[in-house]
């Protein structure tokens, strides 16, 4: 498969440099990790029961505690689905995907009820058994570094805190959440945030400074060979 057409891509070739024109993967879908985008503002900010949502079982959930338990824990999922889905790759609902990353070590439950994951390294492997996406992962990397690394087959997840939903509000930490990368220019990135709220949902840019300060110094690419 080749890469979709509608990839904005500056050159024929591609490897491509911080000051080479923008670089950008237009009409990657945006998903939230919630059941609905509408509905993210008011489970984030307002504590409402996720299940109130009418879409909640969208993602392949049927039982309403498991789905109160994982979504909010499902940013890395959801930007893998976006990435599947864009280059068209099959792939099973986000409820059993969840169970195949539990499977492979993805995520593991700790005794105190809690959840360590997504760890990166199973979700590599997994992911290149499973659909043949070569993932790197990148634990020590500036964005910069880890946006020039996009080309015409290639994304990015990248951790950041969950407080890039408010990019003009000073932040308490780094890192704690999963955003996709899908373009860059010499100035920043293009992303799509799984909990993002309103206009910081889908196709959101900030500066390489801006995502800096919500930045936690890791991520992963992820590459698409086609056939």
């Amino acid at each position: 498969m080749s890469a979709p057409a509608d990839f904005l891509r500056p050159h024929s070739s591609d490897h491509v440099s911080m000051n080479e024109p923008t670089l950008r993967h237009a009409g990657v879908p945006y998903y939230t990790q919630w059941g609905s985008p509408d509905w993210v503002r008011a489970i984030v900010e307002r504590a409402a029961d996720p299940c109130d949502d009418p879409g909640w079982q969208t993602s392949g959930f049927t039982d309403p505690q498991r789905y109160r338990f994982w979504a909010k824990r499902l940013c890395g999922l959801t930007c893998l689905e976006s990435a599947l889905d864009y280059w068209r790759i099959e792939h099973a609902p986000r409820a059993a995907l969840l169970d195949e990353a539990l499977r492979h070590g993805v995520y593991r439950m700790r005794d105190d009820g809690g959840v360590d994951g997504l760890i990166y390294r199973p979700f590599a492997a997994w992911v290149q058994e499973a659909f043949g996406v070569r993932v790197d992962v990148l634990p020590q990397a500036s964005i910069e570094e880890i946006a020039a690394r996009l080309d015409a087959r290639t994304l990015a997840i990248v951790s950041v805190s969950p407080e890039i939903r408010y990019p003009d509000e000073p932040n308490q930490r780094q890192g704690g959440h999963l955003v996709l990368l899908h373009g860059r220019d010499a100035g920043g990135v293009w992303f799509h945030n799984p909990s993002g709220i309103g206009p910081q949902q889908a196709d959101v840019y900030l500066p390489f400074a801006t995502m800096t300060r919500f930045y936690a110094g890791r991520g992963m690419t992820l590459s698409w060979p086609g056939r």
